[in-house]
């Protein structure tokens, strides 16, 4: 028996042992002989159901003991295959009872994420693959110069077949002349792309790297070796390599909270904020979680995380036209966590979380400071000056902050959710790191990116992100609300000054998928029809507010958006299921279609009104890429919001003390020197 342990704290280094030794006994029990050629993945916290899970999170709201609250089973998940077999497996196992629940044997094309353990033997095995080191010798780079390696997914196309075993490809990069460790790879891409097969462990091909221009078409080049990287010139972004040409007219600008934070941390995992009340899990695929949102002890959201991500790329040349990467369920926000550090990626005063994570011998290791949680001033909460009398009342506004980073081989994401003192939630997803790169001949430009740097094409590209949203507003009988603003038609009886619109509110009956419309003005709610605001006469609730960006690009024939069903529309409305948590997919990688993503939840066309529902939303960006994103791209923003709308009776941050000078102490220009 496992220890009482809060149902949504992630599993233990001790557990991860335990849950590893009761796989090899139960498969031990089913086919004899040694387990010694298993392989893990990943072993992760299962997540209880819903309906055993939810009791048990009322009671703790409640103040109930531990001891008394509802028993919540506590099981692990373990990905896993044969060492020799190209299978994978996944087994959920109790912790309690040492039973296991489900198996599932996978079948091709169905394959596991690439793990770290992976990700580091495919590139000792490419670097040293002697055919490998004979073509990187063809283009005489200078002596010594390391060259470096970026494992991509193996990308389908309509040329793949059902049964495609598990590979990866992978794009070669050369360091500067002067060898630095952190020279800009990206600058000097090598045209040749190894593929790699994991089960056998070599090299099985390289692929040549098309490195014409809009005169080539799609053929590849004819540049001989020797020339082919001669125009590629040093472009570092390392504050160690910019030769002393920093800004030196910033002075230090210090984020201080004398009295300590006011947040606090219960159990490693609890939050407590002001009027918020919510926990933040860590799992190796979608990395930061957050769970059991609750403002003032009314239920909000059961669960919210970044559901999946991917990012096709434009080039159509072969092997270009592979590039589609799906960051969580190929790679995993969890396994590319940064570890976060004091005064770079969080200022102030900070709390860091750290993660559990195993290796491919199912030992446990620690990820360590992976979330961090602080406090930020946000400007200005609100603010009125009574023209009669010029007395002025404000407040700032201060948010509570949640973040986690991935580095995803070249490029970062920051997500960060953000809880406000008036309600509102709003999820942060910040765009960075370095533009995927290739080869391009001297003098030529091309329809499929932007030439960035001399000899340097960075690839047109989209990112399109889906956040799943789990609602509980004032509990799981919910409903989504389409609104739009419409305008009424001039007419004597209804719009005789023709001045007037209407709000069109059209619920959400069966499962589905809807589009955001500016020009109507479309929102989207989440309603509890069984809770009436006393003031509005409106069924309390929160909308959902996302940039209307454009979707996914790629044809309707293509296998790019067979993959990411999820990513054609804006917002989907799907019935809770548990377990229903990918919006592409259980298995990502090498995948020929999108299969138990949301695409085929919402398929089911199950009732949506008036029960647990579940939203998803999709939003991103279309990159095409400028000079100024190199060599290291600034942050682009995206923000989904979740406001409350008739689910307060007045402003919930009018009891925020005002903006004074006396706790402020704010100075003057010219003071702060003399100071």
């Amino acid at each position: 028996m496992t220890d009482r342990r809060h149902p949504l704290r992630g599993l233990t280094p001790d557990e991860m042992k335990h849950a590893a030794a009761v796989l090899k006994k139960t498969l031990q029990q089913n086919a004899g002989g040694s387990t010694d050629n298993i392989r893990f993945q990943h072993i992760t916290l299962d997540e209880p159901p819903k309906a055993l899970l939810l009791p048990y999170l009322d009671a703790e709201s409640a103040g109930v003991e531990p001891l008394k609250r509802p028993w919540v089973p506590r099981c692990a998940r373990i990905t896993w295959s044969h060492v020799h077999e190209r299978q994978d497996c996944e087994t959920v196992v109790s912790l309690d009872t040492e039973a296991e629940v489900t198996h599932i044997d996978h079948q091709a094309p169905q394959h596991n994420g690439l793990d770290r353990d992976e990700v580091i033997a495919a590139t000792i095995a490419i670097l040293t693959d002697p055919a490998v080191v004979a073509e990187i010798k063809k283009f005489q780079l200078p002596e010594n110069v390391a060259v470096q390696c970026d494992t991509w997914p193996f990308g389908t196309d309509l040329s793949s077949k059902e049964d495609d075993p598990k590979l990866i490809q992978t794009i070669l990069y050369a360091r500067a002349p002067h060898n630095h460790l952190e020279s800009n790879q990206y600058s000097f891409p090598i045209p040749i792309s190894p593929v790699y097969d994991p089960f056998l462990k070599r090299v099985i091909r390289i692929d040549t790297v098309a490195t014409g221009g809009k005169e080539d078409g799609l053929k590849h080049n004819t540049v001989a070796p020797e020339v082919a990287l001669k125009h590629l010139v040093e472009n570092e972004y390392h504050s160690d390599l910019q030769k002393g040409n920093l800004r030196k007219d910033i002075k230090p600008l210090l984020i201080v909270q004398p009295e300590g934070v006011s947040f606090t941390v219960e159990d490693e995992t609890k939050i407590s904020w002001q009027k918020w009340t919510f926990r933040v899990g860590f799992n190796w695929r979608e990395g930061m979680t957050i769970h059991d949102v609750r403002y003032d002890g009314r239920k909000l959201f059961y669960r919210l995380s970044m559901s999946e991500m991917t990012v096709p790329y434009g080039d159509p040349r072969s092997p270009h036209h592979r590039r589609q990467a799906f960051d969580l369920g190929d790679a995993g926000a969890g396994i590319t966590a940064n570890n976060l550090s004091l005064g770079c990626d969080c200022l102030g005063t900070i709390q860091y979380f750290d993660g559990c994570l195993s290796d491919s011998a199912g030992e446990p290791y620690k990820a360590p400071n992976v979330i961090c949680l602080h406090e930020q001033d946000n400007g200005i909460g609100w603010k009125h000056t009574n023209p009669r009398t010029d007395v002025a009342a404000i407040t700032r506004a201060r948010i509570l902050v949640v973040q986690s980073i991935i580095t995803v081989g070249n490029y970062e994401y920051i997500f960060a959710w953000h809880f406000t003192q008036s309600g509102a939630i709003e999820f942060e997803t910040h765009a960075t790191g370095i533009l995927a790169t290739s080869l391009i001949d001297k003098g030529k430009t091309s329809f499929w990116g932007n030439v960035v740097s001399p000899g340097i094409l960075a690839a047109n590209h989209q990112h399109l992100f889906c956040l799943r949203i789990d609602p509980m507003i004032d509990g799981l009988e919910n409903t989504v609300i389409q609104e739009d603003t419409v305008a009424i038609p001039y007419s004597r009886q209804e719009n005789p000054n023709g001045n007037a619109w209407k709000v069109v509110k059209t619920p959400v009956e069966s499962s589905g998928f809807a589009d955001a419309a500016p020009e109507k003005n479309r929102v989207f709610k989440v309603v509890n029809e069984k809770k009436i605001n006393a003031i509005s006469g409106s069924p309390v609730g929160f909308k959902v507010v996302a940039q209307a960006t454009q979707l996914l690009i790629a044809d309707q024939c293509s296998t790019v958006r067979r993959r990411a069903r999820f990513a054609e529309h804006h917002l989907w409305v799907t019935k809770y299921r548990d377990g229903e948590l990918y919006a592409g997919g259980h298995k990502t990688n090498q995948s020929h279609d999108e299969t138990g993503g949301v695409f085929d939840a919402a398929s089911r066309s199950e009732n949506v009104r008036n029960t647990d529902v579940v939203v998803w939303q999709t939003y991103g960006m279309t990159h095409n890429p400028r000079v100024e994103d190199y060599p290291v791209m600034p942050v682009e923003i995206l923000t989904v919001a979740l406001k409350p709308v008739d689910f307060f009776e007045k402003n919930p941050a009018l009891d925020v003390p005002p903006s004074t000078q006396s706790i402020n102490k704010s100075v003057l220009v010219g003071q702060a020197d003399q100071s």
